[in-house]
C-alpha cells in the first residue's frame, strides 16, 4: 500500500512547538544575535520575525491539535498508568510518510518500528520499516529497539561509523556555542532507560547515556567495546507487546535567568559640521565663505536649490539650511514616500502645507515629533483619521493651524482635539489645551456646536483670527459667546470669517460692536442677513467706521 491511500492528511508534515521545559525554551533572548538586533525591543525594525538563536528548542513537540489519522483522537497517554499502556496511546510521528497515529492503533503483526530518542514522539512507523523505506534524516540519533542489536557491517579499512546528519551537526554547533557563550561548564547527564545494564566501572559509559550527553552537547567517548555499537545503533519494537517503551526526553533544570540586558535605541552617529569654505579642484578654497553663499541661495526658488544641490558634496550640504526652507509645500499629492518625509525634516521649515493629501497618523505624527519649529501646519482637506495624530504630537511653537474641510470629522472629535492632554496637571501652563498658542484657526466647513465653541474660547485664548465659515450649526448664540463678557477673543480677535452660515440674523450685527480690535468681518453668502443692516454697521462700527468694498464684506484700515 503507498502512503498516499492511507488517508487524507498522508505525507503533510505537521509544524511541531516548543516543548517549554528544555534550557532553550526557559532562557531570554540573547540581544547580540542577528535575529535579536532585528526585534522591535532591540531597537531593529523587526522584519525577520523569527526567534533568539540561543531560544531555539532542542525538543520540539507535537501540537496540541495534532489527532491519530486511523482513530482521528488526540494522545490518551495520560489516562492510563502502564508504561506499555501510555505508549500504545500516545501520537507517534513517522519521520519517512509524516502519519502521526496511535501505535495501538496499527495492526502489522511482528512488524518492528523505529524510535528517535532526541525528539519526542517521533519514529519510523513499522509499516514504512516493513516496505524498506529510508529515513530522510539519518544518524546517530536514532536507536533500533531490539535486544539483539545488529552490529554494522565492518569494510576493509575498518568498522563503519554513521554519518553525522545535517540536524545533529547544527544541534552539537548550538549546543557548544551556549557553554562559550554562558562560560557555565555543562555537567548535567541523562538518566538510562529502564532496561540497559549499566556497567559498574565508573569510567565506562552506558547503552542509553550516550543520547542523553549528545543533547547536553558533550560528544560520546570512543571505545572498542559492544556499548559503542549500541549507542550507534538501533532498537527495535513490536506495537502491543511486551518489550522496551519510549522514554520521553526530559530537559534539566532551568538555570537562573541571567540579569536583563539594558534596552536601548541604537541611532546614527551626529552629523559632521559643515565646511565654512568651498574647496576647489586645483586644491585651494572658494573665497567667498559660507554666510556669502547662504545669502546668494536665499533668492533662489525651491527648484533652483534643487539644482544647485547636485553640484557638488558642499553645496548639497549648504542647501539643507533650514533659513533656505522657510516654507515647504506638499499639497495636493496623492501620497507621501519615506525620501519626502526625510526630506521634510532635514530642511526643517517653518510652515509646512499639506492640504488634500493622502498623508497617513503614522506619517503625519513621524513629522510633527520631528518639527519642534514649525510654527504654520496646513491640513485642509485631509481626513480625521490622520489629523487625528494633533492630539498626541508637541505642538509648542504652532501659531497657525488650517483644518478646513476636513472629511468625516464629527464634533466630539474636535473637542478631543481641543481638550488638553490626559497626563496634564490642573496647576500646569498646560492645561489650557494643545492649541494654547495658535494665533490664527481655520475651521471652515466643519460641524462646530456652541458646545465645542465654549471649549474653543477656554483653551484657544490667543486666537487673533478666526475662520468659521460654511459653519452650519453657526448662528446668533455663537455670535453672543463670541462677544461675551468673560470671552478671552473678545480684545485679541482682529479678523473674523463667518462667510455662508445661514442661521445668522440681523439681530447678531450689534454684538459686533463688542470687539475693538476688530478690523476685518466677513458676512458674504448669509442668506438671513440683509445689506441695509451691513451698511448700518459699517457706518457705525465699534471704534470707527468701516468700508465695504463688496457686499457684507467689512474692512477697516489699520
Amino acid at each position: 500500500m503507498s502512503s498516499s491511500s492511507r488517508g487524507p492528511g498522508a505525507g503533510a508534515r505537521r509544524r511541531r512547538t516548543r516543548c517549554r521545559r528544555c534550557r532553550a525554551c526557559v532562557r531570554t533572548e540573547c540581544g547580540d544575535c542577528h535575529f535579536c538586533r532585528d526585534m522591535k525591543k532591540f531597537g531593529g525594525p523587526g522584519r525577520m520575525k523569527q526567534s533568539c538563536l540561543l531560544r531555539q528548542c532542542t525538543a520540539p513537540v507535537l501540537p496540541h491539535t495534532a489527532v491519530c489519522l486511523l482513530c482521528g483522537e488526540a494522545g490518551k497517554e495520560d489516562t492510563v498508568e502502564g508504561e506499555e499502556e501510555k505508549f500504545s496511546l500516545s501520537l507517534m510521528e513517522c519521520t519517512i510518510c509524516n502519519e502521526i497515529v496511535h501505535p495501538g492503533c496499527l495492526k502489522m503483526g511482528k512488524a518492528e518500528g523505529v524510535i528517535n530518542s532526541e525528539i519526542p514522539n517521533c519514529w519510523e512507523c513499522p509499516r514504512c520499516t516493513q516496505e524498506g523505506r529510508t529515513s530522510k534524516v539519518k544518524g546517530g540519533r536514532e536507536r533500533h529497539l531490539k535486544k539483539k542489536p545488529k552490529p554494522p557491517i565492518a569494510s576493509a579499512e575498518g568498522p563503519a561509523v554513521p554519518s553525522p546528519s545535517p540536524q545533529r551537526e547544527k544541534l552539537e554547533r548550538f549546543k557548544r556555542m551556549c557553554q562559550l557563550l554562558e562560560r557555565v561548564p555543562d555537567t548535567s547527564s541523562s538518566s538510562s532507560d529502564s532496561d540497559s545494564d549499566s556497567d559498574s566501572s565508573g569510567t565506562s559509559l552506558s547503552e542509553d547515556e550516550a543520547p542523553g550527553e549528545a543533547r547536553n552537547g558533550r560528544r560520546p567517548a570512543r571505545g572498542s567495546s559492544g556499548e559503542k555499537e549500541n549507542r550507534g545503533g538501533r532498537r527495535a519494537i513490536r506495537p502491543g507487546s511486551g518489550g522496551p517503551l519510549l522514554s520521553w526526553p526530559l530537559g534539566p533544570a532551568p538555570p537562573p535567568r541571567p540579569p536583563q540586558l539594558e534596552r536601548h535605541v541604537v541611532r546614527p552617529p551626529p552629523r559632521s559640521p559643515e565646511p565654512d569654505t568651498l574647496p576647489l579642484a586645483a586644491g585651494s578654497d572658494h573665497p567667498l565663505p559660507r554666510a556669502a553663499w547662504l545669502r546668494v541661495f536665499q533668492h533662489l526658488g525651491p527648484r533652483e536649490l534643487c539644482v544647485c544641490m547636485r553640484v557638488c558634496r558642499t553645496w548639497s550640504r549648504w542647501c539643507y539650511d533650514k533659513r533656505l526652507w522657510p516654507r515647504m509645500d506638499l499639497s495636493r499629492r496623492k501620497s507621501l514616500t519615506p525620501p519626502m518625509l526625510s526630506g521634510v525634516v532635514r530642511r526643517q521649515p517653518r510652515a509646512l502645507d499639506l492640504s488634500w493629501t493622502g498623508v497617513s497618523k503614522k506619517q503625519l505624527m513621524w513629522l510633527l515629533n520631528r518639527l519642534q519649529g514649525l510654527q504654520e501646519l496646513v491640513l485642509s482637506g485631509c481626513s480625521w483619521l490622520s489629523v487625528s495624530a494633533l492630539g498626541s504630537a508637541p505642538l509648542p511653537a504652532l501659531r497657525l493651524l488650517d483644518l478646513r474641510w476636513i472629511e468625516d470629522v464629527k464634533d466630539s472629535q474636535l473637542r478631543e482635539l481641543l481638550l488638553p492632554p490626559p497626563d496634564t496637571k490642573p496647576g500646569q501652563t498646560e492645561s489650557r489645551g494643545r492649541l494654547q498658542g495658535v494665533a490664527e484657526l481655520r475651521l471652515a466647513g466643519l460641524e462646530l456646536t456652541d458646545a465645542s465653541l465654549r471649549l474653543l474660547l477656554r483653551h484657544a485664548p490667543q486666537l487673533s483670527a478666526l475662520d468659521l465659515s460654511h459653519c452650519a450649526h453657526v448662528g446668533d448664540p455663537s455670535v453672543h459667546l463670541l462677544t461675551a463678557p468673560t470671552s478671552p477673543l473678545r480684545e485679541t480677535l482682529v479678523h473674523l470669517n463667518l462667510a455662508g452660515c445661514h442661521r445668522l440674523t440681523d439681530h447678531c450685527l450689534p454684538l459686533f460692536r463688542r470687539c475693538p480690535r476688530l478690523r476685518r468681518l466677513d458676512l458674504r453668502s448669509c442668506r438671513q442677513l440683509s445689506p441695509e443692516a451691513c451698511a448700518r454697521l459699517a457706518a457705525a462700527g465699534p471704534p470707527g467706521p468701516f468700508r465695504c468694498p463688496e457686499e457684507k464684506l467689512l474692512l477697516k484700515d489699520s
